[in-house]
């Protein structure tokens, strides 16, 4: 006892001598003040503390009170959200979803590891390196750990497939799987192509031109560029796309800070997509680096934005490894577009709440749909660069083409049955058990999206786990007005099962007004 008072009564007399050599050299610096803080309770507290996470929090603290962008992220924190955008992550390559508590393989990664040893779609895995994953509760997350792992090391998979009484077993060598950002690439009419990008990682403009040459092939002329719900991602990547539309010199986005000079970023000449009408979708999820390509092809006049005001994210973060694998991610500039737009929405700093709020604020105002509740000051009015046309700053960027929310779309019934997994459920369900009709009736997409209808059972079997969820349409009306939009859902759900994503929205876009619009603006231009 007397030597852990001895050891305390030490540490005291140490920092009040610190506290007596701060006041004496007038060291008051804000840096000593929470060493000594941070001292002070790591030695002298009532009860034990985590140190690290001590450290941890006065970090969180101290950027909470900055802009909202500026944050911290454990290691895993870190891995977690770089590796959508690193283009590739390590693991077995299946596309997965969960019926009920077991894991249904939708499509094995095209030349991954998964399908060289044979695992196909419609696949059961139900057991990993003889540890049960089925029908016991396990999260979606432990399933992907135990899948996921290095390069190079085995996994024993156990699967159960329709037709097959024993259990199979295959041992699987993890790999590196490709992560793509962009989501669909296809013909949506004679010479217009459509290309959808999901967000802006390391990979993006390579798959970008990838998709750019199979259409010019299929004799493209001219783009749709679908940037909708994009989030963003890397700077460098949204300064190559923009610059595959924009000419020698053009101006495509320069950065500026309290300690951080203007840097521009120009287009070298050299892109592909120099001719040809260019519309660009937006809508309020798109954010940060989708929004440069966005103001950079309005600003220039390369192209016309269709859809909703973007979400306005203008800052720029830089990372700061810290020893242990976390990281700060500090705002150290603000972007402008070419014609000197800053496209961050405001904030109050250490504030964040109304912040996260703002979309739904827009849908409270009116301004997701209707055009006449929005509203700009004189002060906020620029002008594009080449055939001055008025464009407006102060938080994201208005669209040339407004297309107001369709709220009637989606009926409460189905909102209901979505958001309790059922429409998906049951087309899991619907695809698992007919995968081998359906691929072998349906050879050619056009034929599918021309004649395929949704079978009555489909909508039976969703109708019927929806009433023994206790979800049911107010009256036959809602019902009425469901079916349609659901209808096609499900076709679009099919056809992603089937083939793959640029199917999905290729059924999707067909009914979707914004890109209708699109298809107008450049018929017509």
């Amino acid at each position: 006892m007397n030597k852990v008072l001895f050891s305390i009564l030490l540490s005291f007399g140490a920092l009040s001598a610190n506290a007596q050599f701060r006041i004496n050299n007038g060291d008051d610096s804000p840096l000593r003040k929470l060493n000594i803080a941070e001292i002070s309770i790591s030695n002298l507290y009532v009860d034990d503390v985590d140190e690290k996470k001590l450290v941890e929090d006065a970090i969180r603290g101290m950027l909470s009170k900055l802009d909202p962008h500026s944050s911290y992220m454990t290691p895993k924190e870190v891995k977690d959200a770089n590796e959508p955008l690193s283009g590739n992550f390590e693991g077995i390559g299946v596309q997965f979803n969960m019926i009920e508590d077991t894991l249904l393989v939708i499509q094995p990664v095209v030349n991954g590891p998964s399908e060289k040893v044979g695992i196909i779609a419609g696949d059961r895995i139900v057991s990993v390196n003889d540890s049960a994953i089925a029908g016991v509760k396990m999260s979606k997350e432990e399933i992907m750990k135990r899948l996921r792992g290095p390069k190079g090391t085995k996994v024993k998979l156990g699967v159960i497939r329709h037709g097959i009484k024993d259990r199979l077993t295959f041992t699987v060598v993890r790999d590196k799987i490709p992560v793509k950002s962009v989501d669909a690439v296809y013909m949506i009419r004679p010479q217009i192509g459509y290309i959808r990008i999901g967000n802006f990682g390391a990979t993006t403009h390579q798959e970008f031109m990838e998709g750019l040459k199979t259409l010019r092939d299929q004799g493209m002329q001219h783009l749709i560029l679908d940037l909708q719900e994009n989030g963003g991602g890397y700077l460098k990547a949204a300064v190559d796309i923009a610059n595959e539309f924009l000419q020698r010199g053009d101006l495509i986005v320069y950065t500026e800070g309290r300690k951080v000079p203007r840097t521009e970023y120009k287009a070298d000449g050299g892109g592909v997509m120099q001719q040809g009408k260019v519309v660009v979708l937006v809508d309020s999820y798109t954010a940060s680096a989708a929004e440069i390509v966005t103001g950079a092809i309005q600003d220039q006049d390369r192209g016309i934005v269709v859809g909703r005001r973007t979400f306005g994210k203008g800052l720029v973060q830089r990372p700061l490894d810290l020893p242990d694998g976390s990281m700060i991610r500090l705002t150290i500039a603000h972007y402008y577009t070419p014609s000197g737009r800053c496209i961050q929405k405001p904030y109050k700093k250490g504030e964040n709440r109304d912040y996260a709020m703002d979309v739904i604020n827009r849908l409270k105002s009116g301004e997701l749909t209707n055009a006449d509740s929005i509203h700009f000051a004189d002060s906020l009015k620029y002008e594009t660069l080449r055939q001055h046309r008025t464009v407006y700053g102060g938080g994201g960027i208005m669209p040339d083409e407004y297309i107001p929310l369709d709220t009637t779309l989606y009926t409460n019934f189905h909102r209901e049955l979505a958001a309790k997994s059922i429409v998906l459920q049951q087309n899991l369900r619907y695809v698992d058990s007919h995968r081998k009709k359906l691929k072998k009736e349906w050879t050619s997409f056009a034929d599918y999206k021309q004649r395929f209808e949704v079978p009555q059972t489909l909508i039976d079997a969703i109708l019927k786990e929806g009433e023994k969820q206790k979800i049911k349409p107010k009256d036959d009306a809602e019902l009425q007005k469901t079916l349609p939009y659901l209808r096609l859902q499900l076709k679009a759900l099919i056809a992603r099962d089937i083939w793959d994503m640029s199917e999905y929205f290729s059924i999707f876009n067909d009914e979707n007004e914004m890109v209708k619009r699109a298809l107008q603006v450049i018929e017509k231009r």
